[in-house]
């Protein structure tokens, strides 16, 4: 029944996580952590932040170790092809009619009118993640890493991975003497 419910999930995060990975990711928070409950908040971002670091798509790497970690590696291969599956249909059956449809101004409007619910799906998801931070970091921390994280990928153009990565880094080496409330 778990290899249900995981091909379940994945599938459904893979037909509705339009505009790729980054939108899929609110889409796997709500399932795992509030709907199934098999990660907790804490545990989602940290998969998140290491998936960041690596290689490749985020969804199917988020897919790949939730399925792991609920069954085992048959779950894995599970939830990655559940993942994928439904882009590649989605692939086949645009690129075959794309040519015949992509000046209608219906499929020109359902494609806009999809970006701003992506973009409150993420701007949701970064407001969970600031009031998480807070809680663990205080506000006055969290915003000087929110600010410097922001000037470092928009401003001097460095990769996500490497500011994942140092930051990594500094969590494991850096002690804290105690957790600053604010």
């Amino acid at each position: 029944m778990i290899h249900l419910k995981i091909f379940w999930v994945f599938f459904k995060v893979g037909i509705f996580g339009y505009g790729g990975g980054p939108s899929s990711i609110p889409l796997v928070q709500k399932e795992v952590v509030e709907h199934y409950n098999w990660l907790d908040d804490d545990e989602f971002a940290d998969i998140l932040a290491i998936g960041n670091t690596l290689p490749g798509p985020i969804a199917t790497k988020m897919a790949g170790y939730i399925g792991y970690r609920m069954a085992g590696w048959l779950g894995a291969i599970n939830a990655v092809i559940a993942s994928v599956v439904p882009s590649i249909i989605a692939m086949i059956v645009l690129l075959v009619s794309l040519s015949t449809f992509s000046d209608l101004p219906w499929v020109t409007g359902m494609t806009n009118a999809i970006v701003p619910v992506v973009g409150v799906m993420l701007a949701m998801l970064t407001w969970d993640f600031l009031v998480k931070a807070k809680e663990d970091l205080g506000w006055k921390f969290s915003l000087i890493l929110t600010v410097a994280s922001l000037i470092l990928l928009q401003f001097l153009n460095i990769h996500p991975a490497i500011i994942i990565l140092v930051l990594l880094i500094a969590a494991f080496t850096i002690k804290p003497k105690n957790k600053r409330e604010e």
